[in-house]
């Protein structure tokens, strides 16, 4: 969807304009792979509710993890044993999509919480198409031609660089959840055995091809990972505005709640959608 048909159409909506909000922008230091999860969760739903004004969270992990989709099959998607020999947490979200491979300092994760007004005369695709427009600019000003690719890709002449998935919440005034995993570096070996559905797609052209279909930032940038993502910040907020923020305890206490009791647990991760 070209920008001014977007335009148009939330137009006729009445919807509101990234200018229009208060962003908050959240980064800080590295959480488990189910505490970032149950964030997501959370802050969504803060958003939601009016609690927290939209917000830009970036992530950092404290370990290796594969997050899979929240309508995939565990045992389709993951290798568990050589997740296990290589140290690797799995998890499962809340919102859909496919599954993402990452490890600390190899890896860009954000997520977008965004009242519901934001798209409002967007079809679900679409959506995802205009809140992924801020980051191609991003890494256009970083020397990287990058486009959005349907449904839910960001790609470059080199390769796809990022995977987007969405959730929405229907409480409150509604809130969508838009989160993005890039790629700046990777193991493409480890990632090839950890998840099957990598394996299959790559068996007949060996391991080379990963680096082909997932080409990281760090070799088409040639900038240290945290000039990226505070060069990344920094354009968020050249366009839109933003204060530094923190999660609050209360948002806090309730994600580590969540991390417990569903994120960490085997009926979660193992349920057949």
């Amino acid at each position: 969807m070209r920008s001014d048909e977007a335009s148009g159409a939330r137009a006729l909506a009445d919807a509101a304009e990234w200018t229009d909000l208060d962003w908050r922008i959240v980064h800080d230091g590295p959480q488990p792979p189910a505490l970032h999860m149950a964030l997501d969760e959370v802050l969504t739903d803060e958003v939601a509710a009016g609690r927290r004004p939209p917000t830009l969270r970036v992530w950092e992990w404290d370990r290796p993890a594969v997050i899979i989709g929240s309508f995939q099959s565990l045992r389709n998607e993951v290798d568990e044993h050589a997740a296990a020999r290589h140290g690797v947490t799995v998890v499962r979200r809340i919102s859909g999509g496919g599954a993402m491979f990452v490890e600390p300092g190899n890896t860009i994760t954000y997520s977008l919480y965004v009242p519901q007004s934001l798209v409002r005369g967007l079809t679900f695709a679409e959506s995802y198409a205009y809140l992924d427009d801020w980051v191609l600019g991003a890494l256009r000003d970083m020397g990287i031609r990058a486009w959005y690719e349907p449904l839910n890709d960001i790609a470059t002449d080199a390769g796809k660089i990022a995977g987007a998935a969405q959730k929405r919440r229907a409480t409150g005034a509604g809130a969508v959840l838009h989160h993005v995993t890039m790629a700046y570096d990777i193991d493409a070996g480890k990632m090839v055995e950890v998840l099957r559905i990598g394996r299959e797609k790559l068996s007949d052209k060996g391991i080379g091809s990963a680096w082909k279909r997932v080409d990281p930032l760090r070799r088409q940038t040639g900038l240290p990972r945290a000039e990226v993502v505070e060069r990344m910040i920094a354009s968020f907020r050249a366009r839109y505005g933003g204060t530094r923020d923190e999660v609050t305890e209360r948002e806090l206490a309730r994600a580590r709640e969540l991390a417990v009791d569903r994120f960490s647990s085997a009926r979660w991760l193992a349920r057949v959608p």
